[in-house]
Formats: C-alpha cells, structure tokens, sequence
C-alpha cells in the first residue's frame, strides 16, 4: 500500500495540542516548522486544541498554549478562537462529526465492535510475549456474526470499535525528511478507533480531522512516526486522501537523554519567567533541527520563511543548547531600541519602587540612558533588571574579593578626596569627571585603577560594570559623593 496519493489545492497545514499541561520547546518547535511551511507556501495554519481527554484537560492550559504562541508570534488563519470553514476547532466540541464518520465505517465494514474485556486482551498479550511474539490483537471479534452483534449489543454490552485493517502488504510512508519507510502490515493489527466508554481514539478524531479540515501536510515529531501507517489505512478507510507526512527530529538534553526539568526550562512559559525574549526563543526552535547554512544563526521570522526547507530538516535528534539560546537572547537584547527594552523591565521597577507610573519627560530620558548604558552586558530581561539596581539604590553590601582587592586605609582616603573633587566637574558630566580624576591620578602619581577601581565598588557594589564616568553621570554629584563617604567609613570601619 503506498501514500502517493495527496491532496491537491493549496497548502493546509495543523498543530493540534493537547490543553493537559504547558505548551513545550518541542511542541512549539513543530508548530513553528508548520508555521513556516504555511507561510512559505502562502497556505493555511490551523491551530485545532486535542481535548478529547476531558479528564486531563484544562482551560487554564488552553489559555496557557494560545498565550504562548501569540508571544511567540505564531498566529493562526483558523482555530478555536478565530473561527473557520471547518470549525469547531476543539475536538470535545466535534464529537457528533467523529460519531457520524464513526457510523459510516461500521456500516460500510470497514469498522467492527469489539466486545474483548481488559482481562482477554491482557491474557491475549501475555500469551504472545511468552511465545517470543509481539502483542498484537488477536482478531477475535473481527467477523462475529452480525446476529451476535446486535444481540450484544440490544443486551447493553457496550464495545470498543476496531479498523479492519489490511493484514497482508506492506505500506510505505514518503517521509519529505526521511524518505520511504516501509511497514509490514502484518506488524499492524485491527487498533481501536471508539473506546467503549464513547470517545474516540486520538488516531481517528486526529485523522478525521485531518480529513475534514483539508489538511495537505501533517508535520509533526518523529515519535509519531510508528503511527502514520495506522493513520494511513484510516485516510483510505475514511476515502480521504492521503496527506503528505514530515517527522520533525527529536530534541534531546546534552548527555544525549530525554530533554526534561532536570536540564532546565522545558516549557515557553518557562523561558518567558526567565527574561528569554520571544525573538531569540523562535530563532533557537528554527536551529534545532535545520540549519540556514552559511554559518548564520540571526534569523528572524521574516527571513526564516524565505530560508526554511523542509526537506532539510535533519533526520538526526536536535541537542538542546541553553548556551546558544543565552548566545542568541543576548543578541536580541543587545541589539532591541533602549525604548522597548525599558518596557521590557518597567514592571519589575516598579514593583521595587524605583519608577512612578507616570515619570516625567526628564525622568523617562535618564531611564533610558540607564538602560543603554547596562543593555551591552545583559543576557536576559531579569539581567537587564538586577544590573539596573545600584542606579536606584546604594549598595547594600560590597564584592567580597573586591573589598580585599581594592578597598584600603589609603583608598578610603582617596575615595574622601576624589568626593570633595567632584565638586569641580562643572557641569557633571563623564568627560568632565574623567578631567577631574585624570588630574587627581596624575597629582597622587598612582596608577589609575588605584582611584578607579575603589570608586566603582563604593558606588555599585561590584567590579564590572559599564564605564565607570558614564556610571558616575548618570548617577550625579551629590549621589556619587554620598557613596563614596559611606564606603570610605565603612573601611575603616571593616577593613
């Protein structure tokens, strides 16, 4: 049996979550890949929400996936929230379609009850494995005759639904990553597509789906890969036609294991608590898997549709590198107006008090210069916060290796006499205070870090920074002699 038969018309492609937890790297990664193809090919991306499982299924996490796509700045052309052709996008809300589809292949043979208890099938797999076999169903109620069947089931029984499935052959799935991949279909027994207690399998609402939305390509993760000629045999039962198949890489942790908590965040929820901005998390999932070529690893959404291929997307596993993402994180942030990267940290100012909620024209101009003068230096949002802090606040406590370093009986004195000194950079500005501390470095006949480093701590706390005169600046006379008083006596007081 082969899948050459595809859809014609323009590209459909979906992305069809589950609302039972987070949305994941992987997940996100796939939808991105689906995302990119639509676009690409000026087609259609449904997002459609797999809440089949009432059991499991949350509102807070629908909400939880939409959000984290929209900050990803992923859309969609048709889904639950923006409605469609082939809505509703929820399969909970879609179960008289799966019902009705279910019912045409009963009738039509090609579905059949199955009235086998728990424990027969569980007798059933224990026999197989004991003789060296691989658990398969055993096909005992593939042709019971139709008088038992109504009897059963005018007694109340209640019976799962198996696809009659072909049992000679083989199908070959044309994987547009991988290639053909040839399954025996004697590997592949009558599955169920109705559980008994009236829900659909995720293979047949899934397929159903994808045939009643028009959906051209199905790109999804490789670990679904053992299930696409299943999904087949219910394309050609169902009398669809057959999507083209993509089966996106795994994304493995470092040591090569299964990605989880313990390597970090797992989660786009996650990442966005941690200050990573959504433009570095979609360039990371774009380079987990498929490579621009040319050595570049910039890419933005805009480009990455022109430059992404299918086809060559790497069959190998993808290695999660939080390395790279830091890499690519500091890049954006580095490199965004100091406008949106102040928007980025207002609220965490604000809830430590350090800014009004409506800051004045010359307060809003010093936020900025603070936030380019730290911008070069920070990783991540929360970075761009923390190294904010000493222009709003004095130290509470200095770098204990800078204090054994730097801070001395004669750098407090020093640190004394350059405060005093300050009161000739007129107006206060960096080059002026440079004036003013060249002439007091050349007149002590030290070297500078002797009088530069000391200031530093007294002023920030710490011993890397921005330029220590933009520092002073922006901070002002009266502040900057104010530290440097209070670090002077607290050496020697401690020191």
């Amino acid at each position: 049996m082969d899948m050459a038969q595809t859809q014609p018309g323009p590209v459909r492609v979906r992305f069809a979550p589950s609302p039972t937890g987070s949305l994941h790297i992987g997940g996100a990664r796939t939808a991105y890949f689906n995302w990119l193809f639509a676009r690409q090919h000026q087609g259609v991306f449904v997002l459609r929400i797999d809440d089949t499982d009432l059991s499991r299924s949350t509102e807070e996490s629908y909400r939880q996936i939409l959000d984290g796509f929209r900050w990803l700045g992923i859309d969609w052309d048709e889904g639950p929230d923006v409605g469609g052709p082939h809505g509703p996008y929820r399969q909970s809300q879609r179960l008289d379609i799966y019902r009705a589809q279910l019912q045409r292949l009963v009738e039509a043979g090609k579905a059949y009850p199955c009235f086998c208890t728990p424990e027969q099938l569980a007798a059933d797999r224990e026999r197989a494995q004991a003789a060296g076999q691989a658990p398969r169903y055993t096909g005992r109620c593939r042709d019971l005759p139709r008088e038992e069947v109504e009897r059963r089931l005018a007694a109340g029984e209640r019976p799962a639904y198996r696809l009659r499935a072909p049992q000679e052959g083989t199908t070959v799935v044309h994987d547009l990553i991988r290639g053909d991949v040839a399954f025996d279909n004697a590997e592949i027994d009558d599955f169920v597509i109705w559980k008994s207690d009236g829900m659909p399998t995720y293979h047949f609402a899934s397929c159903v789906d994808d045939y009643l939305m028009g959906i051209t390509h199905i790109i999804r993760a490789e670990e679904h890969l053992s299930n696409t000629p299943r999904h087949i045999h219910l394309f050609h039962a169902l009398g669809a036609p057959v999507p083209a198949f993509a089966h996106v890489p795994m994304i493995l942790a470092p040591d090569r294991s299964k990605l989880s908590k313990r390597h970090g965040a797992t989660s786009v929820q996650e990442y966005r608590e941690q200050g990573i901005l959504p433009e570095a998390l979609i360039n990371y999932l774009l380079l987990l898997g498929f490579s621009p070529g040319e050595d570049r690893e910039i890419i933005g959404r805009d480009e990455a549709v022109a430059v992404f291929d299918l086809e060559k997307v790497t069959k190998h596993a993808a290695v999660y590198d939080v390395k790279k993402l830091e890499w690519l994180n500091a890049h954006y942030l580095r490199t965004m107006p100091a406008e949106r990267a102040l928007s980025l940290v207002w609220e965490t100012l604000r809830d430590r008090g350090w800014v009004e909620a409506d800051p004045g024209r010359e307060t809003l101009a010093w936020l900025l210069n603070v936030v380019r003068a730290v911008q070069e230096r920070s990783r991540s949002v929360d970075e761009l916060a923390a190294s904010m802090a000493y222009y709003f606040e004095a130290p509470a406590a200095y770098d204990e290796k800078g204090v054994r370093k730097h801070f001395s009986a004669a750098a407090a004195d020093r640190l004394l006499e350059a405060a005093d000194a300050l009161d000739g950079a007129t107006p206060f500005t960096a080059a002026n205070v440079e004036a003013v501390y060249r002439s007091l470095i050349a007149a002590w006949g030290i070297k500078g870090g002797e009088l530069i480093h000391p200031t530093r701590l007294a002023l920030t706390g710490v011993t890397v920074g921005p330029g220590l005169f933009d520092v002073m600046a922006l901070l002002g006379r009266a502040e900057c002699q104010t530290r440097m008083r209070a670090a002077a006596t607290w050496i020697r007081r401690s020191v």
